[in-house]
């Protein structure tokens, strides 16, 4: 099972909304199949795994133990069901690292494949496997977006100085580092003075990943055309009080191009009305990247998983717009980049 969730990882930001998964076929202690699900909309990892097999071993696959970090699925989607291909390859016995909360499986694999009389086993390493999924599993259980906040702090807690000036505050291998987390989640969102003042391009220039959807608040449209999140070479969403051009099909979010707006209004929680529309559209992570007012937001709502604070420990200035401070955390690592420390906290009440 540790294969098989090492397996998973390697299409990370490439599956999405599909969870990564990883399945392993082992006879007698040998592995003669390997595989994980590599892109969206293509075979599964069983499917993967099975066709993995050489033709020396082709014999000893009904003779065989097949691990998969997450329950097979049993339904029609971009592709036929695994548990059918399970089925007709005869292999007696299914190790399931934890089962699919998604409403059309959810247990329905684990049924039809003991159906069929294949002994299941269910929750080894269970909860790692529910970690590899933890966007996939946050979105199908509590019905939003993982929420993953980022900043980077001067050594005092600043997080801009006092005048327009631009506080270049990480250095060029943590900038890069964030980048790689920029490609790991659907959607990036930045609030309308961040993308005034910074005019960030907001997306994966400096790693070889997917770009996320862009999401940008301006209430009233006043932030100029001429910022870079206006260039529609990424798919990006203006959350205001004045129009909506979004399409209403859930899960729309993988067919976006182009520029679109989502209406909201003042009278409900923006964050919540933020998180319900990304859920909607289909968006199961979003990355905040500013500024202090929009992460605070999520603070003190509650609406968060994880924050990534970055802290120059050889940075401080005087006058300067302070950090958002985290209530209700749990520290769980931290690491340094040169002059910066990175420190990994999660939402101790989720």
């Amino acid at each position: 099972m540790h294969r098989c969730i090492e397996l998973a990882r390697l299409a990370g930001g490439n599956v999405a909304p599909n969870p990564m998964v990883g399945a392993v076929l082992v006879y007698q202690d040998e592995t003669i199949g390997e595989g994980y699900h590599q892109q969206y909309g293509k075979a599964h990892a069983e499917v993967n795994c099975i066709a993995s097999v050489k033709g020396e071993h082709r014999h000893l696959v009904d003779q065989s133990t097949l691990y998969v970090s997450l329950e097979p699925c049993a339904h029609f989607g971009k592709t036929p069901p695994c548990v059918d291909l399970i089925i007709e390859k005869r292999i007696p016995k299914v190790v399931v690292g934890c089962r699919d909360p998604f409403v059309q499986v959810n247990g329905k694999g684990i049924e039809k494949l003991k159906e069929a009389g294949i002994e299941v086993e269910v929750g080894v390493l269970e909860n790692e496997c529910k970690q590899l999924n933890k966007r996939f599993f946050t979105f199908h259980t509590q019905y939003r977006p993982y929420v993953v906040l980022k900043w980077a702090q001067t050594l005092n807690n600043k997080l801009a100085s006092s005048g327009d000036d631009r506080l270049l505050i990480s250095n060029e291998c943590t900038n890069r580092l964030v980048h790689k987390w920029r490609s790991e989640e659907v959607a990036i969102l930045v609030g309308t003075n961040t993308a005034f003042y910074d005019d960030p391009q907001l997306n994966t220039r400096l790693w070889p990943g997917k770009n996320a959807i862009r999401l940008v608040v301006d209430m009233n449209l006043r932030l100029p055309s001429t910022l870079k999140i206006f260039d529609k070479t990424i798919p990006t969403i203006v959350f205001n009080k004045l129009q909506h051009s979004l399409p209403f099909e859930k899960g729309a979010a993988q067919t976006l191009t182009g520029l679109h707006y989502y209406q909201v209004t003042e009278d409900v929680s923006l964050v919540q009305q933020i998180l319900n529309g990304m859920y909607h559209l289909g968006i199961q992570s979003i990355l905040v990247e500013g500024g202090a007012q929009m992460l605070q937001s999520f603070i003190n709502e509650g609406a968060w998983d994880e924050a990534r604070i970055i802290t120059n420990e050889q940075l401080t200035i005087g006058d300067g717009l302070p950090a958002p401070q985290l209530n209700n955390y749990q520290a769980v690592d931290e690491q340094r980049v040169f002059s910066d420390v990175i420190r990994f906290y999660q939402n101790a009440g989720n």
